[in-house]
């Protein structure tokens, strides 16, 4: 199922097959989703960027927020460091993705994987990637020093190996 693109949230990096790695309610998730793009909160001239996870009633797609199990919100810290690690090097693509090639990569989870890929089915997609492109760079600052803290986290926790000195 694909993520709709007609709605206020404007997708750019997506992961659509969410549900096949929902935790405990993989291959049978009513998100379908997820989605790194521009608010559907944004004011004129303010570009502000979001991530949505994208739910399906089985009729129609919801607008209702949700709260997010733990597990979904690191999933969407992985699909972050994902796009962020993408962007350093968009610069070589005329327009930020290569058309012909959108998937960014995979994230292996849970014996499947998330595709990550830049979402080609949005018709602005050329706009709003530069869009995206340029407010996560605003943003950086932000973005960076939550990932710093982040990453000192998960290395107290032993997921992350520490540093040798010397």
């Amino acid at each position: 199922m694909r993520i709709p693109t007609t709605l206020k949230h404007k997708p750019v990096i997506v992961a659509e097959n969410y549900e096949n790695i929902d935790g405990r309610s993989a291959y049978h998730s009513e998100a379908k989703g997820l989605s790194l793009g521009l608010a559907q909160w944004n004011d004129r001239g303010k570009v502000d960027i979001s991530a949505k996870v994208w739910r399906y009633t089985g009729e129609k797609w919801s607008r209702q927020s949700e709260e997010l199990p733990m597990h979904r919100v690191v999933d969407l810290a992985i699909l972050l460091c994902r796009a962020k690690q993408y962007f350093r090097d968009a610069y070589r693509y005329p327009k930020l993705y290569d058309p012909e090639q959108p998937q960014i990569g995979r994230v292996g989870l849970q014996g499947d994987a998330m595709t990550v890929e830049v979402c080609t089915d949005n018709p602005m997609i050329d706009e709003d990637i530069k869009l995206f492109y340029d407010a996560l760079a605003e943003n950086d600052e932000f973005l960076s020093e939550r990932l710093r803290v982040l990453g000192a986290l998960l290395q107290e926790l032993d997921y992350v190996p520490r540093r040798r000195e010397g």
